[in-house]
């Protein structure tokens, strides 16, 4: 699957669907993605090991983050990380950088 996703309208995919959007991502200390928001889509995304800074806070294995449409984060992987992340309704183009 491209970049780890896995469930949505898109292809490749193991499941088609505009209801959601999952994936397990990798990520290397120091990855880095520029602050973003969604407008449609709320993003919940899981952290399954590793450090991450998401919405100017830290996480860790366990936690889990839950943004609305809306509202804006950075990512940066301040260790190696796995996350698990769940979009909903599935927005294919809902990611606007700020």
């Amino acid at each position: 699957m491209t970049g780890g996703w896995f469930v949505g309208g898109f292809t490749p995919t193991a499941l088609s669907t505009q209801n959601a959007e999952v994936a397990v991502k990798s990520y290397t200390a120091g990855t880095y993605e520029a602050k973003h928001l969604h407008r449609v889509a709320t993003e919940v995304t899981l952290v399954l090991s590793g450090r991450v800074r998401m919405a100017g806070a830290e996480f860790g294995a366990g936690d889990i983050i839950v943004l609305e449409p809306g509202e804006a984060t950075d990512f940066e992987a301040l260790t190696d990380a796995v996350n698990v992340v769940v979009k909903t309704p599935g927005a294919l183009g809902d990611k606007y950088l700020v």
